[in-house]
């Protein structure tokens, strides 16, 4: 009598803990952000949005009214002088050659730069990660403020009616002429300086978005050795 065969032993499985486990996403070592298990990948939503934009227009468009006040406590007077002539009130500049006019021009545009500057520091600061509805509410909401400050600067100063000052100051006695923005494009600084400082903050301090494929660990075989 012969010994019975003995049967082959089964094939070898490969063990479940060498095996690769899919991910999440679908793609080996990638992990989905941090942020969009918050706000997902469209962000905190469009209306969100919109609603801090028009906060950050109204906020920016009333800080000009101090705006106004600074420029009319800061601005030089523009001396003028009236005279009688042919039995006429005539106004002229004191000062023909003086530079009181472009002083004027300038504290707009230096009072417009900061305001523009410090406008765009607290809008990061309060909302970090930006986004195109608040870069748009604080060009606006500069452009209103600089227009709130220049029509309240023009009627916080002198009068525009010079021939009735200079009747009521007298012949030959200097009077300051009428609050006045010569050079328009100043309404514009405010914008310009916001866009610039939100760029430049939210480009060295924004925050940055997480690698889109992270780097997992090297696969292995089934027998656990790494993969060439």
């Amino acid at each position: 009598m012969t010994a019975p065969l003995t049967p082959p032993p089964p094939p070898h499985e490969p063990s479940p803990q060498g095996a690769w486990p899919p991910s999440p996403s679908g793609y080996l070592g990638v992990a989905p952000a941090p942020h969009d298990a918050v706000y997902g990948q469209d962000g905190p939503g469009m209306k969100t949005e919109l609603r801090e934009a028009a906060v950050v227009t109204v906020l920016v468009a009333v800080a000009g009214v101090l705006f106004g006040f600074l420029w009319e406590w800061l601005a030089p007077s523009v001396p003028l002088v009236g005279d009688v002539v042919n039995g006429g009130w005539v106004v002229y500049l004191k000062d023909t050659e003086g530079e009181q006019a472009i002083g004027v021009d300038g504290t707009f545009t230096l009072l417009a730069l900061a305001f523009g500057a410090v406008s765009a520091g607290v809008v990061f600061a309060w909302r970090r990660r930006g986004g195109v509805p608040l870069v748009v509410a604080l060009a606006v909401g500069g452009l209103l403020g600089s227009v709130v400050a220049w029509r309240l600067g023009v009627w916080l100063g002198p009068g525009s009616d010079v021939i009735a000052q200079a009747k009521a100051a007298g012949k030959g006695v200097t009077f300051s002429a009428p609050l006045e923005l010569g050079a328009k494009g100043a309404l514009l600084a405010w914008s310009l300086a916001g866009l610039l400082v939100h760029l430049g903050l939210t480009a060295l301090f924004g925050p940055r978005d997480p690698e889109p494929y992270a780097q997992g660990p090297a696969p292995k075989d089934s027998y656990g050795a790494p993969l060439a």
